[in-house]
């Protein structure tokens, strides 16, 4: 079973909130959100959270909030959009500028990827990247990820593919 809650040195990864809309919405509104299809309409932003919030319920796991010092700086983990996917995703983003350089999407997205591997021996996964996105680029090659031909889903065009693969004990 995933965890409701993970625990990092500095960070708290939780289920979404309705009190976490209104950062994910200044995100969602603002230039950042440009490599994944923003900026969003009001209305767009509000299926978005929904749609992170319902993942949960449908599939038992979905993406965390990042939370530091108390507050939602950003969102981490898995999403598995069309059912029976064999290779979920592994997607992060950091909902504002003051919470970039100081290693949060790394040791958000460490956390996930050992719970999800480790301990529910998830063996893979893959991260879909904008060519453009080269701290995200840097991030899943942190993780292992490595950069495969696989070509990216229609609603993922012009991404380039990586696949995180458990490493087995010797």
């Amino acid at each position: 079973m995933t965890a409701a809650t993970l625990q990092t040195r500095r960070l708290t990864l939780r289920q979404p909130q309705a009190s976490d809309l209104p950062a994910y919405a200044a995100y969602c509104a603002s230039e950042r959100s440009h490599f994944v299809g923003g900026p969003f309409t009001e209305a767009r932003t509000f299926d978005r959270f929904a749609a992170m919030i319902g993942h949960w319920a449908i599939r038992g796991f979905g993406r965390y909030v990042i939370v530091h010092e108390g507050r939602p700086i950003g969102h981490v983990g898995p999403l598995a959009v069309h059912e029976g996917e064999e290779v979920p995703e592994l997607s992060w983003t950091l909902w504002d500028a003051e919470s970039e350089g100081h290693g949060f999407a790394t040791e958000a997205a460490q956390a996930v990827w050992t719970h999800l591997s480790k301990d529910l021996g998830w063996s893979e996964m893959l991260v879909r990247i904008q060519p453009e996105n080269a701290a995200s680029i840097r991030l899943a090659e942190k993780l292992g990820a490595e950069r495969t031909e696989e070509p990216a889903p229609d609603h993922y065009h012009g991404c380039l593919t990586y696949r995180l693969t458990a490493k087995v004990p010797a």
